[in-house]
Parts: structure tokens; sequence; C-alpha cells
């Protein structure tokens, strides 16, 4: 889901344009087929034969790793973008703030965060923010703290419990790479302890997983943020209203937006923007008009294919 989300644009281009995009999704269907066809003898087939116009999937070889490309660090620091967009996202979900709905900033406080520099793109569209901050500093956005469970590691430690919580409160410790505490010279074990984020805006800042970075994101709205996000809304009810209407997804339409009265300076901005994500060829705004399909906000639009000569 994550790859063929990230590559909408190169699969609307066309395999001409982007024939590695195509090349890519083509490699991994036709090779999962093979692999889940014991499981799956029926489906597997029907989808092989689909892709690749065969006998039979089951009459194909095993597939062999090594033949295919393998590039750990690159996969390393995908995951890692993609906790960067997970983290954000529940940010948003957090304040009720559609994914329509650009935001300012994204900042990313992550020890080496340079490494995420080439795919600052990716970030930047999948949070759907203007603006990607990397930064090494994490202490500049929060911190973790480390929190002895003192019911857990009593029973172990006995009296020394009691120095290990000391040592802890006093910032006297350190967390190895594997994660272990070690507290004025006594290593914590598993469910000894805990860690807690203390972020600079607690409500902007959240972990990203697997990691000792945080996201802080910037939930600053302007009227021309609200005003992009509303023309993505339209976008989304136009396409809605484009499949009611059984359009193919090439057709070319005529498109009416009608909308309220103080909507209209919004929609004369953005219509040719809109006009574009859903191919019209000619485009209208009025006002306050009742029109075929309700697209929320007091919206509503007609659609009208376009007629291709033979």
């Amino acid at each position: 889901n994550w790859y063929v989300r990230r590559s909408r644009d190169r699969f609307w281009a066309g395999d001409e344009e982007h024939p590695d995009a195509f090349n890519t999704l083509y490699t991994v269907l036709e090779t999962l087929c093979r692999i889940s066809a014991p499981l799956l003898p029926m489906t597997t087939e029907v989808i092989w034969r689909g892709l690749t116009g065969g006998r039979s999937v089951h009459l194909t070889d095993w597939p062999d790793a090594d033949e295919f490309p393998a590039d750990a660090d690159l996969v390393a620091t995908m995951d890692e973008v993609r906790s960067v967009c997970s983290a954000a996202s529940s940010l948003r979900k957090a304040h009720k703030l559609r994914n329509r709905l650009p935001l300012q900033r994204l900042t990313v406080a992550l020890p080496g965060s340079g490494r995420l520099a080439e795919f600052a793109d990716i970030i930047r569209d999948e949070v759907n923010v203007k603006d990607v901050a990397l930064t090494d500093d994490v202490s500049s956005v929060g911190r973790f703290e480390v929190v002895v469970n003192a019911r857990v590691a009593g029973p172990r430690l006995g009296r020394d419990v009691q120095k290990v919580i000391k040592a802890v409160k006093s910032g006297n410790y350190t967390v190895d790479e594997a994660g272990t505490v070690t507290a004025d010279g006594i290593a914590l074990v598993d469910g000894e302890f805990s860690r807690r984020l203390v972020a600079v805006d607690p409500d902007q800042t959240a972990e990203i997983p697997g990691t000792e970075g945080l996201v802080v994101l910037d939930m600053t709205l302007t009227p021309e943020l609200e005003a992009e996000g509303w023309a993505a809304d339209r976008i989304r009810g136009i396409q809605d209203a484009r499949r009611t209407e059984d359009f193919d997804v090439s057709d070319r339409i005529v498109l009416t937006l009608s909308v309220p009265a103080e909507r209209r300076a919004w929609a004369d901005e953005h219509i040719a923007t809109i006009a574009g994500e859903v191919l019209a060829t000619s485009y209208s705004v009025v006002v306050g008009e009742d029109l075929a399909h309700d697209t929320g906000d007091g919206c509503s639009v007609d659609v009208v294919r376009v007629a291709v000569d033979d």
C-alpha cells in the first residue's frame, strides 16, 4: 500500500515515462503470486495469468532471492521515513486534523537525521506539510525520562532499588544501543523501568516509533492553508461524483462548481488546480445553486463527460 500510494503520480504518467515504477510493481506481484501459490492456488492462478499471460503459476520455478537486488540500508532508512510519517499522522488524528488539510511544518528531531534528507519530499507529501525541518538536536524539542518500576525491580534488587531510583531521578544513568538502562552501576531488566516523553510542547510532539527521535507538528492554521484544504475536499467530492456517474478514470469532463458566497474567493483562487486534478477541460464557478452532486460545505457540482471523437 505504501509503495502504490507513494507512486501514484508515476503510475498516472504511464509506463513509457516511468517504466521502473511499473516494473517494480509487476515484479513484486508476480513473485508474490509464485510464493503464495501453494497456499492460495486458485486466487494466485487468476492474478498471475492476468499479469503474465502465461499458462499457469504452478508450472513456474520457485523464486530465488539471490536474483533480486537488495539494499538493507535503504530499507532501514525507508522504515524510519514511514515511522516519521506514522508519528505525524498520530498527531493529526489526536487533534482531528484531516489529512487533506495542509499544515505549515513538521520538525523531525532524530540523531543522524541527515540520512532522511533525500526523502524529505516523500515525508512532506505523505504528511501534507509545506516544510520538513530535520535536526539532530532532540533536546531542542523534548527528552525521554526513565522511570523505575519499584514494585517489579524491588524483589530482585532489594535495598539497591532505592539507590537506583535516586540515581535515575538525578539523571545518573545511561541507556545503551540495546535499550538497557544502567543506574549507579546496576543494570535494569525489561519491566523494571519505563520511558516517559517530556516534550517542550506535548500537544504537538510525538515519539518516532523504534527510535530515539521526536516529531513536532506545527498545527497553526492560516486562511491560506484552510483554503487549500477546502480545495482538496472539493477535489475528493468531485472524484466521488465521477465514480457515481461511472466515468472512466481517464475521462475528461466539463465541471460546474457551486459554492456559498463566502467561499467564492477560495473557489476562484483554486479552481484551476481543482480542474486539473479532476481532468476538467473546462470549468465554471457559480454561487448558491443546487447542482447534481453534493460535495460538502454547502458546495455542489455538475460533471459532464466530454465526448471524444473516434
